[in-house]
């Protein structure tokens, strides 16, 4: 930790007391915005769309305005869950984000720490709030998430600074928690007509052989996601010293793991399809994977790893491949 300091304090700083926290609401709802992180706020939408498409289409119920409330009520609360997450991981690291993500607002001083601190605190409650009284298995989904997020930005343990553990977190959260707690919800949710939690515990729900393929899916992508993240944010990382697989292999390295971890999701969902996922339409599953594992081989040709903003599209573009999904699996199950 001495170390840490030492490095903070022969870096040039700006003391948060001195940030100018954003007035108008135009611009403070345009800061709000950039603190939710929008990729991941689009990520999380999709998700809970996705599943929720998904469990309509395996075991259709009779729709009635109950279900859109439920639907509803889920997606704020997981938005609340998002925020709370990112939120934290910016308090946490505002010296770091001066240096790899200075346009962030609390780095960029439109929001205060205090500020920060009252969105993080509402948006936690209102999460957990929303999905008790939603049903039991959002709840657990969105208590877990929650608490994974917390162990990965506060300390004193910060999982972030392990790049073992941090990949563990992202994915863990992301594939099997979200996937798998939201189907689990939607089902009890659209089986049962409820808007809330009754009370009384559900009998647990088999989890079809299509919702443990898109779960894997999005779990290994993730894993892609996790290890490639950090490209960018070598500098500020290695000042803080925050260990990343990045620094370990070297960018080139983690570049060509993400493609080859990216490429055996779109195989191996292709060929899942052809072979176990009866209740699919396996044409046009198999073609638009396919047709997306075709399209990042060519995105990926001539990005320069020596360009920061190079790289940084390239990861906004994978983040576009994993909104994809949620999009091209539901469709092929309805």
């Amino acid at each position: 930790m001495s170390q840490i300091s030492s490095q903070k304090s022969s870096l040039p700083q700006s003391n948060p007391s001195d940030a100018k926290p954003v007035q108008q609401t135009g611009s403070w709802l345009y800061a709000f915005w950039k603190f939710s992180r929008p990729h991941t706020i689009i990520g999380t939408s999709l998700s809970v769309l996705g599943l929720y498409l998904v469990a309509i289409a395996l075991s259709p119920p009779n729709l009635s305005s109950t279900h859109l409330l439920q639907l509803l009520g889920t997606w704020i609360s997981c938005l609340c869950g998002n925020i709370y997450i990112v939120g934290l991981n910016q308090l946490e690291d505002i010296e770091i984000d001066r240096i790899n993500k200075p346009h962030l607002p609390l780095a960029a001083g439109e929001f205060s720490p205090q500020q920060a601190k009252i969105i993080v605190g509402v948006t936690g409650i209102l999460a957990l709030l929303l999905a008790g009284f939603l049903g039991p298995f959002l709840f657990g989904m969105v208590g877990i998430s929650l608490a994974i997020g917390t162990a990965y930005s506060l300390p004193p343990i910060r999982l972030k600074r392990f790049p073992f553990w941090a990949a563990i977190c992202i994915f863990s959260v992301r594939g099997a928690i979200v996937n798998l707690g939201l189907f689990l919800h939607f089902s009890w949710a659209l089986q049962n007509k409820v808007t809330g939690f009754t009370g009384k515990m559900p009998v647990p729900q088999e989890i079809p052989a299509e919702v443990w393929a898109l779960t894997l899916f999005i779990l290994v992508f993730t894993v892609a996601i996790a290890i490639f993240k950090d490209i960018p944010d070598m500098e500020g990382d290695r000042q803080y010293n925050i260990t990343t697989f990045t620094l370990k292999l070297g960018a080139p390295a983690v570049f060509n793991l993400t493609l080859w971890v990216i490429a055996i999701c779109y195989l191996g969902i292709a060929i899942a399809g052809l072979l176990w996922l009866t209740s699919v339409n396996t044409v046009f599953l198999v073609t638009t994977h396919l047709a997306a594992l075709g399209l990042m081989g060519w995105r990926s040709r001539g990005v320069d790893l020596q360009d920061k903003g190079a790289i940084a599209s390239f990861y906004q573009f994978i983040w576009k491949l994993f909104f994809l999904e949620y999009l091209i699996f539901p469709a092929a199950c309805l």
